[in-house]
Order: C-alpha cells, then structure tokens, then sequence
C-alpha cells in the first residue's frame, strides 16, 4: 500500500457524517427563522440529539453556521504554498482568487441562494463578530506561512504587511460578492464584475506587494 492519507474509518466516517448532519439541519433552521432565533436546543430536538452531543461537536452556536471555516482561514495560505515557480505570493493568491471567479464557485459566494447565508449573517451581531474574528484568523496564518515560505525573521515586518494586502483583496471581493448578490445579482453577472473588481484591486497593489516571495526554481 502507498504511502498517503489513511484510509477513514467507519467510526471517524460516522463521526463526519453525524456532524455534517447537525450542521445541515441547523443550518436550514438558521435560514428559516434566523440564527438568533434558533436554539442549540431546538437544534438538539430536531435532530433527535441531546444538546450535550451538538456541543460535543460544535462548541458554539456559530461553529454550526461556520462549519467550514478551517478551510476558509488557511485559503490564502495554500494558495502561497501551492504557488508555482517564477510566481509571486500575490500573484498566487490573485491568479487563484480569478479562477474560482471565473467559474462561477460556489466556494467564493457566486452560487443560487448565497443571499439568504448573507442576510442571516447580517441580521446577528454574534455572526459578523465571528465572521470577523474569521478573517483575522486568515490574515495571523498568512503571516505564518509568509515567514516560513521566506525565512524572514520576526522582527521583519513584510509578512505581516504582505498578509495585511493580500487579506484586504479577499475580503473586499468577498465583500462586494455578497452585497451584490444580497442585492438581486445573478452569480453569472456578479462573477464578471467580481473580475473587473480584481483588476482594480491588483491596480492598487504596489510592485513590492507584486513581487514579494517569488518561488524560485530547484
């Protein structure tokens, strides 16, 4: 057998299913009613759990909305890990961000129905103060992976700068998906004004940005 992942079990796939289960259902009651308006025990009743088992899953309310943060906190991270030679950190992270653009991902809010995850987030204090803990947490991992991909030292403050762009681009295209979408758009139009969006943001990036932790070749 080659080396790799182990192969899930039937105890860690029961385990993912029963938490994807508990997310799903609570989401749609989110969606429905509002996440203020839900309880982690109406939760529990709906998907005939004890509330000890949804904790034991999803330590807080909003981990059941944020399901899949993890891979929202580490994007930018793989996209600078995963960059090609000759190819910048930036350029990485823009060339990326325009593919999943470009078609039309559900993975960056350019889906059917992507306005009514929106509208719950808005109508609770307790999600946009996640959501932006959230996107915090995305720009600390950059830094990281910034300094480890570059070897800069602590004391060198170009990761924590380049980190600090590169999270501003994500989040305002992110931001402008979601308004214009919450706003009627279809994810087709939204998607090609998303793309003249990036360019406008590119233009903004100075070439130090551009052209900080180029991948060299070997």
């Amino acid at each position: 057998m080659s080396e790799g992942k182990r192969p899930e079990g039937l105890r860690e796939r029961k385990k993912r299913q029963t938490r994807q289960y508990l997310s799903d259902v609570a989401t749609g009651l989110f969606l429905e009613r509002g996440f203020d308006a839900v309880t982690v025990a109406e939760i529990a009743e709906a998907c005939e759990v004890s509330v000890n088992t949804v904790y034991n899953y999803f330590p807080a309310k909003e981990d059941l909305f944020f399901d899949r943060s993890k891979g929202v906190v580490d994007r930018l991270s793989r996209y600078v890990r995963g960059r090609r030679v000759g190819e910048s950190a930036a350029a990485a992270v823009l060339r990326e961000l325009r593919e999943e653009v470009e078609a039309v991902s559900p993975k960056v809010g350019l889906m059917a129905g992507y306005e009514r995850f929106m509208k719950v987030i808005h109508g609770s204090a307790a999600l946009k103060a996640r959501l932006w803990y959230l996107q915090q947490e995305q720009a600390e991992d950059l830094v990281h992976t910034l300094r480890e991909e570059t070897g800069a030292g602590a004391d060198d403050l170009l990761p924590l700068l380049v980190a600090g762009q590169l999270n501003w681009v994500h989040s305002t295209l992110m931001g402008y998906i979601g308004r214009a979408m919450t706003a009627g758009g279809t994810p087709s139009q939204v998607s090609r004004d998303a793309l003249t969006l990036m360019d406008e943001l590119e233009d903004l990036l100075s070439e130090r940005v551009l052209n900080y932790a180029v991948r060299a070749a070997g």
